[in-house]
């Protein structure tokens, strides 16, 4: 019997490495095969050195060279090998060559597998640190469908030989998890970092599909990864499928809008539509390579205490009925928010946003864990190519805010002129004056109280739709929001 003592704090037991390969193998039904490009056979080394592979590898292979590579899985249109359309080929040939070879009357028990990724690790000069994709397709009954999980990583270690043993932990995790944790995808994702630290990986897209997963939405996966402190940020389109950020940003003009969206009204879409005819107007501005992002930050989602994943899926839906591409973010700060953007773009971008939104980036106390405070920020701000399109308001006397007579604290005023005068802060003029008077929190509250006159509030076909699918239906009366 095992001893307990007082005060003794339960943990979590987390099977070994060797455990987890080793309950895989030992399954005489589970039967597959592992493809690996990139970073050597780092997942199958774990399964190998368990013990009783031979029962569960029908074959490892890392076609590691281009031209081989290119004649097992074809050529991509675009001549990249670390993609999403790669880890598809891969795994559609791999099940494939299974099914073919391993015939179904000889082997009615067997449950196949395929697990693939394709990776590139850090560079010689330590300039770029690395990425990939990884996936496995994998049956948990020899007569269903496949199921199929795939994410994207990208490492944050500075060696190549430990990004390596990184990508074997997530491969052996992502294997175990997915025939042994499926029936809780939450706590599967959790699992991913068994025997992992996030410093040493992000794992910033994640989609998960089958008949096993047929009641998961990818949407809240997506949240689980920010949530989790997995990622910084996530990314949807309007068909509500996760994408990754980088193959949505990556040298695009980026003009973003963040809100609660709670829901989105007339005011939200003017705003967008006054601040990109004003954006795509700027020099070095291709209207043609211009992305709009409207971002959900999680201490937003988080305004009402724990997350309500109804209500946030109530937001989103609202936005991709719109057409809108959503970023759901852990930037509190409007310049962490500009510095992810510049990872993946060094053209113009533009943020759009009301008053009270800019009085508050000129708020101190949201910069004292910088050194450099304020300054530091707005150096990381405004050092992009970035200009900030204002959209004004009016109190309850009527009387309209906009940049020239905003009111920043008196320490702040020599500041905000240099960036006004410097063209970093303009006003849209171009605005509706019927609309400034219309606030989400206002409409939120009507909605939940069956209060009529709402409707007029919102884009076209906005309040059908809430009504259709009774969105925003729990909506509690003392919500705290800005326009």
């Amino acid at each position: 019997m095992e001893i307990t003592l007082i005060g003794d704090k339960k943990i979590e037991d987390i099977p070994s490495l060797k455990t987890k390969a080793l309950r895989i193998n030992l399954n005489e039904n589970i039967y597959g095969t592992f493809a690996e490009i990139g970073a050597g056979q780092e997942t199958v080394r774990h399964f190998f050195r368990a013990g009783g592979a031979s029962g569960t590898i029908a074959k490892a292979m890392s076609a590691y060279d281009k031209s081989f590579s290119d004649a097992v899985y074809g050529v991509e249109k675009d001549g990249r090998y670390v993609t999403e359309a790669r880890l598809m080929k891969m795994l559609n040939h791999e099940i494939k060559l299974i099914e073919e070879r391993i015939t179904r009357d000889k082997h009615p028990n067997k449950m196949f597998f395929s697990f693939a990724n394709t990776v590139t690790t850090i560079d010689f000069a330590k300039q770029f640190k690395g990425h990939g994709w990884v996936g496995l397709r994998y049956q948990v009954a020899p007569d269903q469908d496949y199921n199929e999980i795939t994410l994207h990583l990208r490492f944050k270690e500075t060696d190549a030989r430990l990004q390596q043993e990184t990508l074997g932990v997530l491969g052996t995790n992502l294997i175990y998890g997915a025939f042994y944790k499926y029936n809780e995808p939450k706590k599967l994702l959790r699992y991913l970092y068994d025997h992992l630290d996030k410093d040493q990986i992000e794992i910033d897209t994640i989609n998960f599909s089958g008949p096993i997963f047929e009641n998961v939405d990818n949407r809240l996966m997506s949240l689980q990864l920010v949530k989790n402190g997995m990622t910084d940020a996530v990314m949807f389109d309007p068909d509500g499928n996760n994408v990754l950020p980088a193959r949505v940003l990556y040298k695009k003009n980026i003009l973003a809008l963040r809100g609660s969206y709670r829901p989105v009204t007339k005011v939200n879409m003017d705003l967008f539509h006054k601040s990109y005819d004003m954006f795509i107007k700027e020099n070095k501005v291709d209207e043609n390579n211009t992305k709009v992002i409207f971002e959900i930050t999680l201490s937003n989602l988080r305004a009402e205490g724990e997350i309500d994943e109804q209500d946030f899926l109530d937001r989103a839906k609202l936005l991709c009925s719109l057409g809108q591409t959503v970023l759901i973010s852990n930037f509190q700060e409007y310049y962490k928010l500009v510095e992810y953007f510049s990872q993946y773009s060094k053209n113009r971008m533009g943020l759009a946003m009301g008053v009270n939104n800019l009085i508050d980036i000129f708020d101190e106390k949201y910069y004292r864990h910088l050194s450099g405070g304020i300054l530091e920020a707005f150096g990381k701000l405004f050092f992009k190519d970035l200009r900030v399109y204002l959209y004004p308001m009016t109190d309850e006397n009527g009387n309209l805010t906009d940049s020239e007579n905003l009111k920043v604290h008196p320490r702040m005023k020599e500041l905000y002129k240099f960036f006004k005068y410097n063209g970093k802060v303009v006003d849209i003029t171009d605005y509706d004056p019927t609309i400034l008077s219309v606030f989400s929190r206002e409409v939120l509250k009507k909605i939940a109280t069956n209060e009529p006159g709402w409707e007029t509030m919102l884009p076209e076909g906005i309040a059908n739709l809430i009504k259709q699918k009774h969105l925003f239906s729990c909506a509690p009366t003392n919500v705290i929001d800005k326009k």
